[in-house]
């Protein structure tokens, strides 16, 4: 790649995770290693942050609308990250130009109906340029997607494949404005139907009848034999597993197949008493109460003013008291078992999601020579095909547990 002035800019600085994402890098970037920016539409704001954080970096200004700044800013940098949503409104103009540029790019969208988008849109000229675009850097869908890549390369390396792998969630945390705001507009823009397509994000292709109904979202809880607890739904399963999805497609048209059956399913967790069983039907409803009222236009309207607005987020004290644990269970071709864990203490869509975000920005900086398909390898990718084992050994140096073992 070209020198560029920076090696990482950080757009949309000035949000809560924006915000965040300028502590990070001011805590955990060795000063000279790592040449960075904040970036955003609001100079004031942004020099408030600055100052507030206490950091000496260049403050750039840009409206997301504005293509030609959002040029000028792109063509300063080898990567861009980008925590300004929601990203079907604010974020195509930004990766358009990392495109056209030849600039990295990592977000922590949730909205696969836009990475859908950008798929159709850009993968062949960023493949062809070997520009690494890399949506759902984030909660979504770091835990579900890498944590995957882990147990099923671990399989390979017993000389076998992967026939299935179920993650099951467990998390404390709060809800961000940015978070709610994203999921509004996707009801808006009237896309939110094709969230239920559990092959959205997969390069175009058949299915049989047989893969389309291992691959059907769960609707319902039940006890779970295999992990002796009860499980429901889990509400950002119809994001995670996508991306999954995605990342084993990748793989098979790279001939590095998870499996030639593979599936992947994830759900929460709870514990084996009547009390989990409850919580499993509780969650299960209301989350089906939750997701039927945004579909009303009324409603929406209704619930939005009570929500926090964008901008807003959880306490310090929720954000610190936060955490989450992704346990994976995955069964090999030949019938053994493989269990991986992802955990790590604070708020998931906060403490956690800036982890991964900065750590993935960071991959592309300073390994960028032992990312998975070397330098060549580009197009609209995901954690695991775009980062891989290079972002999870920057995860557990970042203090992050990534576990996987035979049981």
């Amino acid at each position: 790649m070209v020198d560029r002035r920076y090696d990482v800019v950080l757009y949309g600085a000035s949000g809560f995770t924006g915000r965040q994402t300028v502590q990070y890098f001011a805590q955990h970037v060795v000063s000279g290693e790592v040449r960075w920016a904040i970036a955003g539409r609001n100079r004031q704001k942004l020099e408030s942050v600055k100052a507030q954080v206490g950091v000496s970096a260049d403050v750039l200004v840009a409206d997301s609308q504005d293509q030609t700044a959002i040029d000028s800013i792109v063509s300063q940098t080898r990567v861009l990250l980008n925590t300004a949503g929601p990203f079907a409104l604010y974020g195509n103009a930004i990766v358009d130009a990392c495109v056209r540029l030849a600039t990295h790019y990592v977000d922590i969208t949730g909205e696969t109906p836009w990475v859908r988008e950008l798929c159709d849109r850009y993968h062949e000229r960023a493949a062809l340029d070997g520009t690494r675009i890399i949506p759902c850097c984030g909660f979504d869908s770091v835990p579900s997607d890498l944590g995957t890549y882990l147990v099923v390369r671990y399989m390979q390396q017993l000389g076998t494949s992967c026939r299935a792998v179920k993650a099951y969630f467990q998390a404390y945390g709060g809800f961000n404005g940015g978070t709610l705001a994203s999921g509004f507009n996707l009801y808006d823009s009237g896309k939110a139907k094709l969230v239920s397509n559990p092959f959205l994000l997969d390069p175009a292709g058949d299915r049989s009848p047989e893969a389309i109904e291992r691959n059907r979202d769960p609707e319902l809880p039940h006890y779970d034999p295999e992990i002796g607890a009860y499980v429901a739904p889990f509400f950002m399963g119809a994001i995670n597993t996508r991306v999954v999805r995605r990342s084993s497609a990748l793989y098979d048209r790279w001939q590095e197949s998870y499996g030639s059956d593979f599936t992947y399913q994830e759900y929460l967790k709870f514990d084996s008493s009547w009390l989990g069983s409850l919580q499993a039907v509780g969650v299960t409803v209301g989350t089906a109460l939750f997701v039927g009222a945004m579909q009303l236009s009324p409603i929406r309207n209704l619930l939005q003013p009570l929500l926090p607005p964008p901008g807003s987020g959880p306490s310090e004290k929720i954000m610190n008291e936060g955490w989450f644990r992704c346990e994976l269970l995955g069964m090999t071709s030949d019938g053994r078992k493989v269990k991986g864990l992802i955990c790590d203490r604070g708020d998931p869509g906060n403490r956690a999601t800036v982890k991964f975000l900065c750590e993935s920005a960071l991959c592309l900086v300073l390994n960028e020579a032992k990312l998975p398909g070397g330098r060549q390898r580009g197009g609209i990718l995901t954690p695991a095909t775009g980062l891989g084992d290079v972002l999870a050994e920057r995860l557990r140096q970042a203090g992050m547990t990534l576990l996987v073992e035979l049981v």
